[in-house]
């Protein structure tokens, strides 16, 4: 195969596009994944190198000449022609000069500029035509060209042109516009080398002349007088009262597209985004708050990072040194992982604690083994105030904020959407949110609760849902951005916080309950758990809150809670305090709390995973979970059975309060039982196989209620799947024969009527069943015999005497197991006790009688 794909006989130029095909599908068969994305075989390289040389020879046309100019510039006319074909023919043959020629695209910039600023109605054709050269093809896009001069030359016309009054026109611009967003990339302004780099050069080619450095620093000085002067420009033409929303929009679009982190932005621009967040027209304030979000990023202050071992992480906080795992993977509960957990954490009292605790906010840390140095970044973090003196452009962020009458602005328009997709949770608002309260800690926080407050009490009904939904953002982003915060802000915080969150929880409905659960989502993804250790309580007040009348509300809770999912593997504390508080409520009253939490009871579960080389004890157990309720099922279910299948309704469940309770029990144990399987990393236990006898027998008790029939044919399902685990065949197969099958059979089918005895024919059929049932383990096996068939055999054997239709089935049974086993039966009999053997013998061997 090596040699194959490795055959290699050279290139030509005729094929030089289909060699560059075969080429991509040689890398992508050869390619070694294992060393990365850039690791290839020497073969291919080489291939490679030869490919681009070729390439760069076949189009290559030499450097720009007058010849080249001219030829360009008789092109261009034609492309500009009234008739469509001929501008499109010439159009095509410019683009392929322009890419075999570099830089020659220059030479029509400014011929293009002129007639896009030409006042003339007669020069349509030749308008549209240059739109057509900017709106390019697929190898060939003018504006997004590596010059700054040419931008900033082009870049304002296309945002506002005197000619876009008919409708192809402005679809052009349009389709030019989106194109820019597609392939922009954050072009670098400022060009730096090293001396290695130098050094490196003068080895490889010549030594640099005297000039030469000088001329790079003027090329960096122009590049940085272009992007101002363009961001300036576009800026200004915002202020522009004859735009219209659409030339608004694709005006600020290219403003953000142009954004640099290596050179100042100019302050009038960041004037016009904080402007543009209160505009009446809703996707140029979603463009602003973009544009805000990469401002507050830019203002961010740095973090300290620190690097330390993990002994030194753990002498500091003054416990026992437990042994250590660096060289091997032990995935799962160590002694060396214990400290990473929220299990016996105890906040930090004073604020040098505070910062020097090791936080790690990525779940996989310490999960598998440590690294010998570990590098974090310390819980500190510098913010702006007003005590110290800020810089200009974060000055101008501060002030709009600290104005009562703009955030409240703000907000207000936030909750104001056009669609229905624009109803749910909007992350770039959090985000800024976020940036906000990261950047100037408490400094905007009063005037933030001001607006909250007024958020959740919103009185019209029509804002209610957008309301809570900018409070979810705004709660989500204070939390997020308080991450770095003293413990004295965070203690201010939280005071006024909780209330406020209290009062949220004691009154959602179907509308804000997705908003406030996205709230809680973002407040929790990817944080460390000792870091949000105030969320967690909080979640843990939802947790222990008694019953309401009000069901959806307690329902909604518990779909908050359910978000400590995202803590994963390093809470089960808290876990196995949900576990003991939700075993109470297994028999609540409302379906959607019991549908809640039996969710919620699985994922408690879904970390109890056997690992390889590893273990997790922290976690609530399922075994234990499913052996518990165990007794409890059955007495339910015995109860279920009292009353006629046919009688167990909605009427009958309201007056009969033991019947409701025990019904609820089954119904939430079926649920777990589905979610378990649904959500939790290794869902086959032993403890599930020991249930399914129980799932049987529920099926009387299901009555006339479909939606419980359906579910309890799903949990029924995910039990048999286990039996496509080797490791669980034997226990299911087991637990099949004796507690399922094994009981069937033995349902007795005589009764006494009047003193004379009456067969059941649905006894019988049951009997019937169970017998069918042994038979089927019997034979799944036909040249084998695994641990469970001489049981199952033994049990066939008890049903011989039976009515004829049943002793036929064990004949045929009998019949077929001394076919399959008869060839190797001296090694098969050794798998039986010597009373099972004559047991056995005897049902085998046919009785002759004599006369």
């Amino acid at each position: 195969f090596y040699r194959l794909i490795s055959s290699y006989y050279g290139i030509y130029e005729h094929g030089i596009y289909d060699w560059s095909k075969d080429f991509n599908s040689r890398e992508k068969l050869s390619k070694n994944r294992l060393c990365g994305e850039g690791q290839n075989l020497r073969f291919l390289i080489i291939q490679k190198m030869a490919l681009k040389i070729k390439e760069l020879e076949t189009t290559y046309y030499g450097p720009l000449n007058e010849i080249n100019k001219e030829i360009i510039f008789k092109l261009f006319e034609l492309s500009i022609n009234r008739y469509s074909a001929v501008r499109r023919n010439a159009q095509n043959d410019l683009f392929y000069l322009f890419n075999r020629i570099p830089f020659s695209y220059q030479v029509i910039v400014d011929r293009i500029v002129e007639l896009l600023k030409s006042t003339s109605e007669h020069d349509h054709d030749q308008v549209k035509g240059c739109l057509y050269l900017l709106l390019g093809n697929n190898n060939f896009f003018l504006p997004t060209k590596y010059s700054w001069i040419i931008k900033e030359k082009l870049w304002p016309l296309i945002a506002h042109m005197t000619h876009a009054k008919k409708t192809s026109t402005q679809k052009l611009i349009e389709n030019i516009h989106k194109k820019i967003c597609k392939n922009s990339t954050t072009d670098i302004i400022i060009q730096n080398t090293n001396e290695k780099s130098i050094c490196a050069a003068k080895t490889l080619w010549r030594s640099l002349e005297a000039n030469e450095m000088q001329q790079i620093e003027e090329y960096n000085q122009n590049n940085i007088q272009s992007y101002n002067r363009l961001m300036e420009t576009l800026s200004l033409l915002l202020k522009d009262s004859s735009l219209t929303w659409k030339e608004q929009e694709i005006t600020l679009s290219l403003l953000c597209d142009i954004r640099q982190n290596r050179v100042p932005m100019p302050l009038s621009c960041i004037e016009t985004f904080l402007d543009c967040l209160i505009h009446d027209h809703i996707e140029i304030r979603k463009v602003s708050i973009k544009a805000v979000i990469s401002l507050c990023r830019l203002q961010k202050p740095p973090h300290i990072y620190v690097e330390k071992s993990l002994e030194e992480i753990l002498s500091y906080n003054g416990k026992p040194l437990p042994h250590i795992t660096t060289d091997q993977c032990h995935p799962g509960d160590r002694e060396d992982n214990l400290w990473l957990t929220f299990n016996d954490y105890k906040p930090p009292e004073t604020q040098i604690e505070w910062e020097e605790t090791c936080f790690l906010d990525k779940s996989f840390h310490g999960y598998y083994t440590w690294p010998k140095i570990i590098k974090y970044a310390m819980n500190k973090r510098a913010r702006y105030t007003k005590d110290h003196e800020m810089p200009e452009d974060v000055t101008i962020l501060y002030d709009r904020f600290m104005n009562k009458q703009f955030v409240r602005q703000t907000t207000q328009l936030m909750i104001l959407n056009d669609n229905e997709e624009q109803k749910n949770f909007d992350k770039d608002q959090f985000v800024m949110f976020k940036g906000l309260f990261r950047n100037f800690g408490l400094a905007f926080f009063d005037n933030f609760m001001e607006q909250l407050n007024e958020l959740i009490h919103e009185k019209i009904t029509k804002k209610q849902e957008g309301s809570h939904r900018v409070a979810a953002q705004i709660v989500a982003g204070m939390i997020c951005g308080s991450k770095n915060w003293t413990l004295q802000m965070l203690n201010e915080l939280w005071e006024k916080l909780t209330p406020l969150l209290t009062e949220v929880c004691n009154n959602l409905n179907s509308e804000i309950l997705s908003h406030w659960n996205a709230c809680f989502f973002y407040m929790i993804i990817n944080k460390d758990p000792r870091r949000m250790f105030r969320v967690i309580h909080f979640l843990c007040t939802l947790i222990n809150a008694k019953s309401t009348l009000n069901t959806f509300n307690e329902s909604a809770r518990w779909c908050l809670i359910r978000n400590l999912d995202k803590f994963h593997w390093r809470i089960p504390s808290v876990w196995c305090e949900v576990y003991k508080h939700i075993a109470e409520l297994l028999d609540h009253s409302s379906l959607s709390v019991r549908t809640r939490i039996a969710y919620v009871l699985a994922l408690s579960m879904s970390h109890d995973v056997t690992l390889l080389d590893g273990q997790s004890t922290r976690q609530p157990n399922i075994n234990v979970f499913l052996d518990t309720i165990s007794e409890r099922l059955n007495q339910a279910i015995e109860i279920c059975e009292r009353l006629p299948i046919n009688l167990i309704s909605d009427q009958i469940l309201e007056t009969d309060l033991e019947t409701q309770k025990a019904f609820n029990f089954i119904e939430t144990v079926v649920l777990t039982n589905s979610d378990i399987f649904y959500y939790s990393q290794q869902p086959i236990k032993n403890g599930i196989i020991r249930l399914f006898p129980f799932l049987c027998e529920i099926k009387s008790a299901a009555g006339c209620d479909e939606n419980f029939k359906t579910r309890l044919t799903a949990s029924r399902q995910c039990v048999g799947i286990s039996y496509l685990n080797l490791s669980f065949l034997n226990t299911f197969v087991q637990q099949l024969s004796q507690n399922n099958f094994g009981l069937m059979s033995k349902t007795n089918y005589f009764t006494k009527i009047d003193g004379k005895k009456v067969i059941l024919s649905n006894n019988m059929i049951k009997r019937h069943a169970g017998v069918l049932g042994l038979c089927a383990i019997v034979l799944s096996s036909p040249y084998d015999i695994p641990t469970h068939v001489p049981n199952a055999l033994m049990l066939l054997c008890e049903h011989l005497n039976d009515p004829d239709l049943i002793q036929k089935s064990i004949k045929q049974c009998l019949s077929e197991f001394r076919r399959t086993h008869h060839d190797s039966w001296h090694e098969h009999r050794e798998r039986f006790t010597q009373d099972q053997l004559v047991i056995l013998a005897d049902a085998l061997v046919s009785h002759n009688y004599y006369i």
